[in-house]
């Protein structure tokens, strides 16, 4: 029991790994497709909204799904169609085939992105101590690992499609494999709340949820300015070379990968809602040493300070769909997740448009704003019992459960 409960956790850092890789090997190949294709930089823009459009619904899709049919069986069916999917966009010769085929591809990536979720809250149950933060940890790994392989392909001369059909042909084998060794999750027939899921009948979430859900939503927002506006603002703001302004980034990405390889830990010690309160807080307040600073290397250290922050605010969110209610932790990561990807979509939109207000280091403030209202708010993760973290008592713990 023990030994498939460990494989389940390998394979479900297997598919976090795996969507990373399959959306970094979109993102490395984007400067190629645009030229293949023959459209501006605004024109991408746009159809990028296609991509996060088609992510959003496969999300609600894969979450309601998760419900019925297990959180498994949706994530090998996401693995395979996200890895298969990838190669569209490189195929594409026009404007219209590629529009249609982010479309597709941000569909499949959003399912995969839910269910692996969804199955991770079940992992990290039958656990029963935090474990999602290095999930996520591994979602970054899979960036890297898709940066690397794009140099290789780009170095070799293969053309976007071949590169991309390369690392979807391997995505498909990896996630069949993978599949073998997840978790049965569908959730159990005896109890009323399980038949209403199984039979596909709508519920009205919790208050809870909602709340959870703009929290990410927020905290996401912030993630997503930091990935865009970053390196501009060394470059713009501070004077900084291009060279030197593009660690900016980079920092806050090693601060962050480093931060959820450690919440887990933290969670185990002081509780989920110490994660987010603590977290969000120091985000605040590295966000605001960047907005304030006129030194090249306090920027550094506060953007260090924002992504360390925020590493391990989104994972105790999606953890705590569980405790609202397990028989829809599917439905209920979809509402978090879905909520909180449209954040990280507007998030480098808002400053932009701030920016035609406010110099771009003074719009960093509304993400100091966002901190402090998700540090005031991470009460919301308190169990009903007021402990901040579901305890068992030495000797008591639960036996894996493979139907929850």
């Amino acid at each position: 029991m023990e030994r498939s409960l460990r494989s389940a956790r390998v394979a479900n850092f297997v598919y976090f790994a795996l969507c990373g890789t399959l959306i970094g090997t979109w993102v490395v190949h984007i400067p190629a497709i645009e030229e293949q294709v023959g459209i501006s930089h605004a024109t991408l823009g746009s159809l990028l909204v296609l991509l996060g459009l088609g992510a959003f619904v496969g999300m609600r899709v894969a979450g309601r799904l998760a419900d019925r049919l297990g959180a498994n069986v949706v994530l090998a069916i996401g693995g395979v169609l996200s890895s298969t999917t990838l190669v569209l966009p490189g195929l594409s010769p026009n404007l219209w085939t590629l529009a249609g085929a982010l479309l597709v591809f941000g569909f499949c990536n959003g399912c995969l992105d839910v269910s692996m979720n969804a199955h991770a809250v079940h992992v990290e149950k039958a656990y029963n101590r935090p474990i999602m933060s290095a999930f996520h940890a591994m979602f970054s790994v899979g960036g890297v690992i898709a940066a690397l392989v794009g140099v290789g392909t780009a170095s070799a001369g293969l053309s976007p499609s071949l590169g991309m059909a390369t690392v979807g042909a391997a995505g498909i084998v990896i996630a069949l494999v993978s599949a073998r060794a997840l978790l049965p999750t569908a959730p159990p027939t005896t109890t009323a709340a399980g038949q209403q899921a199984r039979a596909g009948k709508r519920r009205k979430p919790p208050r809870r949820i909602w709340t959870l859900a703009v929290l990410a939503a927020m905290v996401m927002l912030a993630e997503g300015a930091a990935n865009d506006w970053s390196a501009l603002h060394l470059k713009d703001i501070l004077g900084a070379p291009a060279s030197t302004a593009a660690f900016a980034y980079g920092t806050y990405a090693a601060a962050m990968t480093t931060g959820r390889l450690l919440a887990d830990r933290i969670a185990g010690r002081f509780g989920p809602m110490a994660v987010l309160r603590y977290g969000a807080a120091t985000a605040a307040v590295g966000i605001t040493i960047v907005a304030v600073t006129p030194w090249i290397w306090a920027a550094f250290a506060g953007w260090a300070l924002f992504g360390l922050g925020l590493s391990g605010c989104v994972p105790q969110l999606y953890s705590a769909t569980w405790r609202v209610d397990p028989s829809a932790a599917g439905a209920n990561v979809s509402r978090v997740a879905g909520l909180g990807y449209l954040g990280m979509l507007s998030g480098p939109a808002v400053i932009g448009w701030l920016t035609h207000l406010v110099p771009l280091n003074h719009a960093f403030l509304l993400l100091t704003l966002l901190c402090a209202i998700s540090a005031t708010a991470a009460g919301v993760l308190r169990t009903g019992s007021g402990r901040t973290r579901e305890t068992v008592p030495s000797g008591h713990r639960p036996p894996v459960r493979h139907d929850a």
